[in-house]
């Protein structure tokens, strides 16, 4: 295994670059072999390494199509509160008032 030093100035391709070894670890304990060990050694060819990447794209899309439908849903009922809110409130009637309050706008006098 090798180690090298990085210097990051961005710290979002730093936490990218942080999820490539980590998934390249579950990889390993998964298969037991890297990606460089799979290719030297035969173990996929060009057709295979091709039919893997058609299925991970056609993976995202169903990723990308679960968010955008979570979206909506989230979209919905935050309307659906706001809606529910709306109908829900109502003002305060003038009798509701406490008589401090009345007390306080009868003490003052027109100018």
């Amino acid at each position: 295994m090798k180690s090298k030093t990085i210097l990051f100035r961005d710290p979002v391709v730093e936490r990218v670059c942080n999820k490539f070894v980590t998934r390249s670890d579950v990889g390993y304990a998964k298969y037991g072999r890297t990606l460089h060990d799979e290719r030297t050694g035969k173990h996929k060819d060009l057709s295979g390494y091709l039919n893997d990447v058609q299925e991970e794209l056609m993976d995202a899309i169903l990723y990308i199509q679960a968010a955008k439908e979570e979206l909506n849903d989230n979209l919905i009922a935050k309307e659906a509160i706001a809606e529910a809110n709306k109908a829900s409130f109502r003002p305060p009637h003038p009798s509701d008032a406490s008589s401090a309050q009345i007390d306080w706008n009868d003490a003052i006098a027109p100018v």
